[in-house]
């Protein structure tokens, strides 16, 4: 630990592998099964049973089998979506010199809104496939996703990476990737706090909705609208936590610049959901 002012700061020691596997010599190796990863599983793996679990609750009408189906859209369409949104969103000038770079996704590197727009266009593709309505499957995935995004952030902190801005405050945390680190600099953990905000938060609101509303029969595509505005609201505020990873556009950081064009969707597709869906008799539970 470091002293700073008036507390204590815990170092940074958690180790990026679950498992990490040994080289010839007996040491250990660059391999192993990363937390990041695991964080990704158990994200897919939540869905999948929450959703198995609103089959047998009569919320939803699709089984095992097919959801395994609309899994299957939902993988590619945040793996490829999220790492191609890395490259464009945050890293093009890499991308312009080293074009391989976006299929070294060993070394990392994925972002929400490249994943939220690959899911989005992996849920059109599937509803086409499948001859459905694209609104009532957008709300079911919906509430599916906060896990994933709560284990995503809760995986980036134990890499210690995205740390936040330099505080003084008793919970800091001294990342030892960070510039300042030898200095005794501590930071907001606001990989944690993005946590809360991103996925536990949100996950607890559209479940509520889900469950105690009717707004996903008599407004298909509202709830989807509500969440994108969640996360969206949710991001730009603790992006004020976080240490900018990359170059400000207009005086905002990318995460929340880009958040602004989720919200103006979300915006969008609530009122859309309230114009063109009918209107039911009774309206009181939107």
């Amino acid at each position: 630990m470091f002293y700073s002012d008036q507390f204590y700061h815990w170092t940074h020691n958690l180790s990026p592998f679950l498992w990490q596997f040994p080289d010839s010599w007996g040491n250990w190796g660059p391999g192993g099964i990363r937390w990041y990863g695991v964080s990704y599983l158990l994200g897919f793996i939540s869905a999948y049973f929450l959703l198995l679990f609103y089959y047998k609750k009569q919320k939803s009408p699709y089984d095992s089998e097919q959801i395994m189906n609309l899994m299957t859209f939902q993988v590619i369409g945040v793996l490829v979506g999220g790492r191609i949104g890395y490259v464009l969103l945050y890293q093009w000038d890499s991308l312009l010199a080293d074009p391989f770079m976006i299929l070294r996704v060993w070394e990392g590197g994925m972002a929400s809104h490249g994943g939220f727009l690959g899911v989005t266009i992996a849920t059109i593709w599937y509803a086409r496939h499948s001859k459905q309505t694209i609104f009532p499957i957008a709300d079911l995935l919906v509430t599916v996703v906060p896990p994933g995004l709560f284990c995503g952030r809760i995986a980036n902190f134990i890499n210690g990476e995205l740390w936040g801005k330099t505080t003084n405050l008793s919970w800091g945390v001294l990342f030892p990737k960070a510039p300042d680190f030898i200095l005794g600099v501590a930071r907001h953990p606001s990989q944690i706090y993005a946590a809360v905000l991103e996925g536990l938060i949100p996950f607890f609101v559209i479940q509520y909705r889900f469950w105690r509303t009717n707004v996903s029969l008599d407004y298909p595509g509202r709830l989807s609208g509500e969440f994108f505005i969640l996360y969206a609201c949710a991001r730009i505020f603790g992006e004020n936590f976080r240490e900018p990873d990359a170059s400000l556009i207009l005086g905002f950081s990318r995460g929340q610049f880009y958040s602004f064009f989720l919200c103006l969707g979300g915006l969008i597709l609530v009122f859309l959901s309230l114009k063109y869906s009918p209107k039911p008799e009774n309206n009181s539970n939107r």
